[in-house]
């Protein structure tokens, strides 16, 4: 009788214990928090096109490039389609998507990317490349209106690449979104919210570890003296401010800013400020992400640059996702702001909307 007592104690303490970690985890994926829809802006959906989950803009010339591709297919059907990197000119009368890496015919499943601007006006967009075999970054040279392949960079360090960001022709950091290889690894690090992402950063020769203990390390940019380093955590609903030493490419902690979402890509404008796609509620995007049906919602973040290097942060739209589900990132050039999504089939184009504070 005495054993069946404790054995009942202990099973009811693990049942609480389960209990209040599955509770905590919904509690900081943000499932009990109410949302109120709230935009700056006017907003309208550009079709003729499957994800766009990056998006960066050439602060000169108002083109967009957008990362696009059928994310679903890989994460439930085990399918690689191909994928593009399409050209938005904001400058045009009447902007069209074009596909710029229409003659790449290797595999291409293209995630996080990012674009250099040489001094002579030269640009060369690097992208992350999730192929069956193998993650890797591809640099295009961007060439009388086309992306033009130049080379392949790939490491086994480059396990579990997600955003990339630039800082030479030839030279870039890269986040990897899992510190684990294995898949079991990766879904356990998840669960436990364990905070074992990465920062590598690439020198033209070789990759080199520059931060880790990051949760969930996502989208990654540059402040526009170079002298700066932003990594988003999305388990970690944080953003990270690094440092920069710009002969080693070394990081050193700067700031930590906490965040109520869960922060995706961020893009950065001519002015310095961030802008964030975000997932007010994890969960609720994890399980759009599985069935289109259940819509996950939107925000985008805009953050101000403080002396010191810290961060302000407020939110500049909140949907329910109505307009547009799983918002990945937004970008800004002059008064237009462009709204990408992970699963949608189409990105959202908006104007500043007046009367509103």
């Amino acid at each position: 009788m005495r054993w069946r007592k404790i054995i009942i104690l202990i099973a009811g303490l693990v049942i609480l214990t389960v209990a209040g970690f599955v509770v905590k985890t919904m509690y900081r994926a943000g499932e009990f928090k109410t949302l109120q829809p709230y935009s700056r802006w006017d907003c309208r959906k550009i079709t003729g096109l499957t994800g766009s989950e990056d998006i960066t803009l050439n602060q000169s010339t108002g083109l967009a490039f957008i990362s696009a591709v059928d994310f679903r297919a890989r994460s439930i059907e085990r399918k690689y389609p191909q994928g593009a990197v399409y050209g938005y000119d904001l400058a045009a009368a009447d902007p069209t998507l074009v596909n710029l890496t229409a003659d790449f015919k290797k595999g291409f499943f293209p995630h996080g990317l990012g674009l250099y601007a040489a001094p002579d006006g030269k640009t060369s967009l690097f992208v992350v490349n999730h192929q069956p075999q193998g993650s890797r970054i591809e640099v295009f040279d961007y060439q009388a209106g086309r992306l033009v392949h130049r080379r392949t960079v790939t490491d086994p360090l480059l396990h579990s690449p997600n955003d990339v960001t630039p800082v030479g022709p030839d030279r870039f950091y890269v986040t990897n979104d899992h510190g684990y290889t294995s898949k079991a690894g990766r879904t356990l690090e998840d669960f436990l919210q364990l905070a074992q992402a990465q920062i590598l950063y690439y020198d033209g020769r070789g990759f080199q570890v520059v931060a880790e203990g990051l949760a969930y390390a996502n989208g990654i940019n540059i402040s526009p003296d170079g002298e700066r380093v932003y990594v988003a955590e999305t388990v970690g609903r944080r953003i990270k401010v690094f440092r920069r030493n710009q002969d080693s490419g070394r990081l050193t902690l700067e700031a930590s800013i906490d965040v109520d979402a869960g922060v995706d890509n961020i893009e950065v404008d001519r002015s310095g400020r961030l802008w964030i796609g975000a997932h007010p509620k994890l969960l609720s995007f994890v399980r759009y992400s599985k069935d289109p049906a259940r819509r996950s919602p939107s925000q985008v973040i805009k953050a101000e640059v403080i002396p010191g290097g810290g961060l302000v942060a407020s939110t500049e739209f909140l949907d329910l996702g109505e307009a547009l589900s799983g918002s990945s990132v937004a970008a800004v050039f002059q008064d237009y702001l462009l709204i990408g999504s992970v699963f949608d089939d189409c990105f959202l184009l908006c104007r500043p909307r007046t009367g509103v504070k």
